[in-house]
C-alpha cells in the first residue's frame, strides 16, 4: 500500500515560494498590522502554482477576532471568492474561541489554540489572492503569516480549485415541538430534506471532501439524531448516500461527550457531562469533523449536503459549518455572508435558567413537593 510520503520521492520542477509578514529591515517586527474596516492582503500571486501551507497567528483587543475576521481566497481572477469564512470556523475554532485541534489538513496549534495551520492544497492557474476583512470593532495590532506555495509552468482548468463555504442557522423544530426521542409523543418521520441544515450547495464537477461541524446546544436532550443527507448531481430524496445520524457520519457511536481527534474525523470540543450521571445531558458548544481524505463525494454537475437538526428536524439548535471541496471553475456565487454581529454566539444555558425551568414546571403542576420526573 502506497504511503503518504511516498510523494517525497517524486522531484518536480515546481519552484518552492513564501509569502510572509516578515519585517524587510531585518529586525524582529515580522507581523502586520489593519484597522477596522480594512481588508488586508495577505498573497497576491501571479502565474499558475499550489498553496501548500497556510500559517497564521494574531494578537488583538477585539475578544471575537475569530469570528469577526474573514477569510475569502480567489482563483484565477474569478470576481466572487471561492473561500469565505470567519477566520476561526475556517481553521476549526468555533465560536470565536481557542482550543487545540488536530486533524491531517488543519490544526490549531498550541500555545492555546493560537495558531492557525491548513495544508490544504491549492491549486490556480492564473493568479491568487488571499484576503482578511476586518469586520470587527478593534484593530488588528498584530497578524503573523506565511503563505507557503509553488510556481508551475502551468495548471490546467481540469485540475479542480479548492472551494470553502461557511454557513449558519438558528434551526427551528417543524410541527413546533421539540419531540426528541418520542418524549412528547409518536416520533414524526422526514421524507425530504427540505428543512435540513445545508452545509453545502455548489454546481460544477468535482468531490466534497469534509467538513467542520459546530454545533450549539440550548437544551439537555441528545443533538445528534439527524441522519445526513447528499444529493448528487440533481437525484432526488432519499439519494445515492443517505446517514443514520449524526455521530455516525462523523464516524462516532452512542452520543458521544468526550474528545477524540483522528486525522480524518473526531471531536475537537465537547461539553462535557456536568455531573458522574449525565443529567444535565448535551447543553453547550460541541465541535465535530469529519475529512473525506479516502472517500470524496463526487459529483459532475451538482452537490447539496445537509442533517437533520435531530431527528426529523424537531430540535432548536445554533448550528454553523465550514464545508471544504473541489470542483471546476467557474463556480456559483456564495449567499450573502451574515454579518458580524449576527454571527456572535448566543449565551450558553446554565444552572440558573435551568433551575427557572424547573421553577416553571413545578408552578404549572401545583408546586408542593414535586421531584421533577412526575408524568
Amino acid at each position: 500500500m502506497p504511503s503518504p510520503l511516498d510523494g517525497l520521492l517524486s522531484l518536480s520542477n515546481a519552484r518552492s515560494k513564501r509569502v510572509s509578514s516578515y519585517e524587510p529591515t531585518g529586525g524582529n517586527k515580522d507581523c502586520r498590522s489593519f484597522k477596522s474596516g480594512e481588508t488586508f492582503v495577505m498573497a497576491d500571486l501571479h502565474g499558475a502554482g499550489i498553496v501548500r501551507h497556510i500559517w497564521i497567528t494574531l494578537s488583538s483587543k477585539d475578544l471575537m477576532s475569530r469570528k469577526n475576521l474573514v477569510l475569502r481566497c480567489y482563483w484565477d481572477g474569478q470576481e466572487h471568492p471561492s473561500v469565505e469564512s470567519p477566520l476561526g470556523d475556517f481553521f476549526g475554532q468555533g465560536w470565536g474561541m481557542k482550543y487545540n485541534f488536530s486533524s491531517l489538513p488543519l490544526a490549531s496549534a498550541p500555545k492555546e489554540g493560537h495558531a492557525l495551520v491548513s495544508y490544504w492544497p491549492m491549486p490556480y492557474g492564473s493568479g491568487a489572492r488571499i484576503t482578511i476583512e476586518n469586520q470587527g470593532p478593534e484593530d488588528i495590532d498584530a497578524f503573523y503569516f506565511y503563505v507557503d506555495y509553488e510556481e508551475h509552468d502551468s495548471i490546467g482548468s481540469e485540475t479542480p480549485r479548492f472551494h470553502a463555504w461557511y454557513n449558519q442557522e438558528l434551526t427551528v423544530p417543524e410541527g413546533g415541538a421539540e419531540n426528541e426521542w418520542s418524549v412528547l409523543g409518536p416520533e414524526p418521520v422526514n421524507q425530504g430534506d427540505r428543512h435540513n441544515y445545508l452545509f453545502c450547495e455548489c454546481e460544477g464537477r468535482g468531490h466534497f471532501v469534509g467538513v467542520n461541524y459546530y454545533i450549539h446546544s440550548p437544551g439537555p436532550i441528545w443533538y445528534g439524531e439527524g441522519d445526513d443527507m447528499f444529493l448528487v448531481d440533481g437525484e432526488a430524496w432519499p439519494g445515492s448516500a443517505h446517514g443514520t445520524g449524526t455521530e455516525d457520519y462523523f464516524n462516532m457511536s452512542w452520543c458521544p461527550d468526550e474528545l477524540f481527534e483522528h486525522p480524518y474525523f473526531g471531536c475537537a470540543r465537547a461539553p462535557g457531562r456536568q455531573n458522574d450521571s449525565g443529567r444535565f445531558g448535551w447543553i453547550g458548544k460541541t465541535h465535530v469533523y469529519r475529512f473525506h481524505i479516502e472517500d470524496p463525494v463526487r459529483f459532475q454537475k451538482s452537490l447539496r449536503a445537509s442533517i437533520e437538526h435531530g431527528h426529523a428536524n424537531v430540535l432548536t439548535l445554533e448550528l454553523s459549518s465550514v464545508a471544504y471541496w473541489y470542483q471546476t471553475l467557474p463556480s456559483k456565487p456564495f449567499p450573502t455572508l451574515a454579518p458580524a454581529e449576527d454571527r456572535l454566539p448566543r449565551p450558553e444555558i446554565g444552572v440558573v435558567e435551568i433551575h427557572k425551568w424547573r421553577d416553571a414546571w413545578r408552578r404549572e403542576r401545583g408546586g408542593g413537593g414535586l421531584w421533577g420526573n412526575e408524568p
